[in-house]
């Protein structure tokens, strides 16, 4: 490391004495070359010419300095670098040799400075979060690329622009203004459907002498989060609603069948006994439509608790494919086309999570095809990169293209009747991602509509390192 530069009045005590030196020492050198040379024609001629050879070696001494001096000038005048600098000798050339060594030194400090500049300008790029230098008058100094995306401004257009003239929000300009450092602005840019919308939470930081940073950040994900939660909550109240709601209306059916069984008659006992018994049917369907709801919900609970460790065993994927297609079977009662190509293989992974995940895929397909329709599933190891693929394919009516990348939220319905016709509980394609989450995986869906090759297709897609193919 080196040592740091000396103080400034100890610098300029060294470059007087500097100076000083090398003046007697120019002085010194002329005087003597100047005897030396007077001495030589005094003692070969006479005292004239002695006297003559003094004059003009300082004559020629006052020249030299006079045309080093100018030569200096010029060099002064031009570009003053180093390669331009002009040679000397003697006093000359001791004061380019040190003129050039300041050169030299200052090079260095401005390139240690540029480096540290640079640094500062990567790590600061590099935020995740929008930083804009201003000065005292609000002026923009400095901003990184984050803050050009949040604010839509372009540091080389806009530097030392006014920022209120630049981001025309009342709100940012009272905040602006008030300079309170301590609160932050939670402002919403752009279009006011919520689901475009930007939000911004601003800061704003007190930086140097009468300068301050303006930090953002895009808080949108998390305020759509949010939303998403609070419609998680709502939805769940709605769907545990209907199914209480149609047990109470049937339990007080039942309450009035028993009241009036003491009728006598067999045509009116029988009309009673039947409905009677459409009434408990329907009770124990809703009852079992909300037991599965509430597993579900347990499900999910249990994929995203972050204390619940993945315990993973080699599982035969294949088995489960088959156990989850009989499954399917017993569900469609003869009603769908189901076939499989699959591939055998071993799985490294949760053997209830993978067989949850298999099991809501079909179980889907059979729910969402009409009767008569055709259900596919495959699995393979792909040659190239060695991934596991899983695909369940259907020729039902097919989703529309907007709904697609919704299917996976919790309760999301493309059709909520149809949905709870065929007696999905809305958490199906939400476990799916849960899983496959948590085993390195991912899903894919692919639908078509309105043509010959109607149908959805969902494709899991597994990583190499937890396949081992049998």
């Amino acid at each position: 490391m080196s040592s740091p530069p000396p103080p400034i009045e100890a610098k300029d005590t060294l470059d007087r004495a500097s100076a000083n030196s090398l003046f007697m020492t120019a002085v010194v050198r002329v005087l003597l070359l100047a005897l030396v040379g007077g001495g030589i024609g005094a003692f070969f001629y006479n005292a004239t010419v002695g006297l003559a050879l003094v004059a003009l070696i300082i004559f020629i001494a006052f020249g030299y300095h006079a045309w080093m001096l100018t030569k200096f000038f010029v060099w002064l005048s031009g570009t003053q670098t180093a390669a331009a600098m002009p040679d000397g000798n003697g006093t000359w050339g001791e004061v380019l040799s040190y003129l050039y060594r300041l050169m030299r030194d200052a090079k260095a400090r401005e390139t240690a400075l540029n480096v540290s500049l640079d640094r500062f300008q990567e790590a600061a790029n590099a935020l995740p979060d929008g930083v804009v230098m201003l000065d005292i008058d609000n002026n923009i100094v400095w901003c990184n690329p984050v803050a050009e995306t949040h604010w839509r401004i372009s540091l080389a257009n806009d530097r030392m622009q006014t920022i209120t003239y630049l981001i025309r929000h009342p709100e940012f300009n009272v905040y602006l203004a008030a300079r309170d450092f301590n609160q932050p602005l939670i402002l919403s840019l752009g279009s006011q459907n919520v689901a475009t919308m930007t939000t911004y939470t601003v800061q704003l930081v007190a930086f140097g002498e009468d300068q301050s940073l303006l930090l953002s950040r895009d808080i949108s994900e998390r305020n759509r989060l949010e939303r998403m939660r609070s419609d998680f909550v709502a939805n769940v109240s709605h769907e545990l609603r209907t199914p209480l709601t149609v047990m109470a209306g049937f339990l007080e059916t039942i309450e009035k069948v028993g009241a009036s069984s003491e009728v006598k008659g067999d045509a009116k006992h029988e009309a009673k006994a039947e409905l009677l018994k459409r009434s408990l049917n329907h009770m124990r369907t809703q009852t079992e439509r909300m037991q599965r709801l509430v597993d579900d919900l347990l499900v999910l609970s249990r994929l995203e608790d972050a204390q619940n460790k993945l315990a993973e065993t080699a599982t035969d994927f294949t088995a489960l494919v088959e156990a989850s297609i009989a499954d399917a079977a017993i569900l469609s009662n003869g009603k769908h086309q189901i076939t499989s190509d699959l591939t055998p293989a071993s799985i490294t992974g949760n053997r209830d999570e993978l067989s949850s995940a298999i099991s809501n895929l079909i179980s889907n397909a059979v729910r969402y095809t009409l009767e008569g329709g055709a259900i596919h599933v495959s699995s393979q190891v792909e040659e190239k990169t060695g991934d596991f693929i899983f695909a369940v394919r259907d020729n039902g009516e097919g989703i529309p293209a907007e709904h697609l990348p919704r299917l996976t939220e919790r309760f999301y319905r493309v059709d909520r009747g149809r949905s709870r016709a065929a007696g999905g509980t809305g958490l199906g394609l939400a476990i799916v991602k849960h899983v496959l989450v948590r085993h390195e995986g991912r899903l894919t869906i692919a639908s078509v509509q309105g043509s010959e090759e109607h149908g959805s297709t969902f494709t899991v897609r597994l990583p190499k390192a937890r396949v081992r193919a049998d």
